[in-house]
């Protein structure tokens, strides 16, 4: 295991949380994965498991993984505040990848590539690590039941009580050189399936996910940044994605949102690019006792209305989003412009808020920048 100090890196590796297939592989073996960006995963997928709707769900089965996929990751956003008003964000997320089809090996010879990341956000700070881990080993894993997700000391287990409709409830840790985190995560609502009963549409050629989110996670515990401790609480977001061909080859990135609205409605949205300019929207909107339907009526958009420079990078951090069907019409802003995700494969991503015809909190991921 390395791990890897935050770095720039050019524009051309510029892969994410959602692109992370290529850049594991290109880590732990080196090859041309490095090279292909978001290419890697607009790739024919042959030998890997396929997307199809109409899957049948089962937990706790479907909260461990899939190696039968070629991507998954388990990634967990909260947006937290301390006694006096100040707010933050936390981030951690668990990659799974497979570098090869087929039945898994032991040892070092096993096929799965695993990475972590984490940071802590404030209004005047952005702290993040990520790390590497190779499977077979026992360095990185998840177990379904009881449920436990891993790499080196970072964690996300279910605590006594664990309900596997719920996802709750969970410990959450994990530290940096200049940051940490111990989060209880509880939720009195069961899980939720994105998409269509949760087969995620990512293009209209027929790319696509198996997703499912925790929206409803109350949060509570104690951040850690640059030695200084504060006890937090509020709210926090568990995705759960798996594919094997998530993207088509002439996608650029996405401009992804999870957003917190009034009397516990929720709202996952997300803009995937294409290189001709041309755009998909999709998303789903989640009432205060759990039901998701998909975002599909017309007229619906999101647009920059502020761009922040980092690296040499133009970033639209501000932005306005409508959906008339929901009578939604609103700006977010951003705690921190400059929330950089400088690990190896770079992204932004950290915690908004937002007012208009709605107010509230949540986070914003913009990757292929």
């Amino acid at each position: 295991m390395h791990r890897i100090k935050p770095t720039a890196l050019s524009a051309s590796r510029a892969l994410t949380r959602r692109a992370f297939a290529g850049g594991a592989a290109a880590l732990a073996l080196g090859g041309k994965a490095l090279a292909q960006g978001f290419a890697g995963l607009g790739e024919t997928a042959e030998g890997f498991a396929q997307v199809t709707p109409g899957k049948a769900f089962a937990f706790p089965a479907d909260h461990g993984p899939h190696p039968e996929f070629r991507i998954e990751w388990w990634y967990v956003t909260a947006n937290l505040s301390d006694a006096s008003g100040a707010t933050y964000g936390a981030q951690w997320t668990l990659f799974r990848q497979a570098m090869k089809p087929g039945a898994a090996v032991e040892g070092w010879a096993n096929q799965q590539v695993w990475m972590g990341h984490a940071a802590v956000t404030s209004a005047t700070t952005h702290r993040f690590s990520e790390t590497f881990a190779r499977g077979g080993i026992g360095q990185a894993n998840v177990e379904p039941a009881p449920f436990q997700a891993w790499i080196d000391a970072w964690q996300l287990r279910g605590l006594d009580g664990f309900d596997a409709q719920r996802v709750a409830p969970l410990e959450l840790t994990a530290a940096g050189a200049d940051f940490g985190y111990a989060l209880r995560l509880d939720a009195g609502h069961p899980l939720v399936l994105q998409g269509d009963r949760g087969y995620s549409r990512k293009s209209d050629r027929g790319q696509a996910s198996y997703y499912y989110s925790q929206p409803f996670f109350r949060a509570a515990g104690r951040l850690v940044i640059e030695g200084k401790p504060v006890d937090v609480s509020g709210r926090a977001w568990l995705d759960r994605e798996w594919s094997s061909q998530p993207l088509a080859a002439d996608q650029t990135g996405w401009d992804w949102f999870s957003l917190h609205l009034p009397g516990d409605e929720k709202l996952m949205l997300y803009r995937l690019r294409q290189k001709d300019g041309r755009e998909n929207l999709f998303g789903n909107w989640i009432t205060p006792d759990g039901r998701s339907a998909e975002i599909t009526a017309g007229g619906n958009s999101i647009a920059p209305l502020a761009i922040t420079e980092i690296g040499g990078r133009k970033l639209p951090t501000s932005w306005r989003v409508t959906l008339p069907a929901r009578g939604l019409a609103i700006e977010t802003t951003p705690l921190n412009p400059t929330s950089w995700m400088g690990t190896s494969f770079p992204y932004w991503e950290g915690p908004i808020r937002f007012s208009g015809s709605h107010a509230g909190i949540g986070y914003l991921e913009l990757t292929g920048y």
